[in-house]
């Protein structure tokens, strides 16, 4: 239900709320004052509760899908100049994530990854133009039979952490886990030109469900 990247925090979040609500209910004599410390820490423990969900999703699996990453909406569609990895132009599909969507990172084809790279940097607004070269983020490659596809974990303004599972050689399953990243943030993939894009700007899709493009 909840991924392992939240355990700590979810554990240190658990401890606060109820050290508030005993300290409150011991050392204040005003049951609207213990009503409010209750309400405001609840909300707190929620959102921090919600943040770090990890719903089940089914994958429909295919060599020539490519599904969506993650959770989030479509913010941007076009053809750019890949300069890290394959030095050519690539179709981009940008996925914004708010700190309300679910954060778990998915790959989005299956196969061998080939290629896994973190880079250190800034962290601008995840919609900033220049986030996805100057941002904190990780690259990742997987290749299989029909595609090669390369997708970038940027940071955000509020993502102080990229976690990024995937490891050069390994073999890795359509939708399985790949990684985490920590309050708001956005993933962009880049696909062969003449890639069929399968949604449109602003749409809202779900990792590891939507399928963003056919090869």
């Amino acid at each position: 239900m909840f991924h392992k990247e939240g355990f700590k925090i979810i554990s240190v979040a658990l401890v606060i709320f109820l050290g508030i609500n005993v300290a409150s209910y011991v050392a204040l004599q005003l049951p609207e004052l213990q009503l409010a410390i209750l309400i405001i820490s609840s909300v707190f423990l929620l959102l921090i509760l919600q943040f770090f969900r990890n719903p089940k999703r089914t994958t429909s699996f295919s060599d020539t899908s490519v599904v969506s990453p993650v959770d989030g909406k479509v913010v941007v569609i076009e053809e750019v100049f890949e300069k890290e990895y394959f030095n050519e132009k690539r179709l981009q599909v940008s996925i914004f994530m708010s700190p309300i969507n679910v954060h778990v990172t998915r790959h989005p084809i299956g196969g061998e990854v080939v290629f896994s790279k973190y880079h250190p940097g800034k962290f601008l607004v995840a919609w900033h133009p220049k986030s996805s070269e100057e941002n904190e983020r990780t690259t990742v490659v997987v290749k299989n039979n029909s595609v090669e596809i390369l997708y970038r974990q940027i940071a955000g303004a509020l993502a102080k952490r990229i976690v990024n599972y995937a490891v050069p050689g390994e073999k890795v399953a359509q939708g399985s886990d790949s990684g985490f990243i920590k309050f708001g943030s956005r993933v962009d993939v880049f696909l062969p030109i003449g890639t069929k894009v399968n949604v449109s700007l602003n749409q809202k899709v779900r990792g590891g469900e939507s399928v963003i493009a056919t090869v």
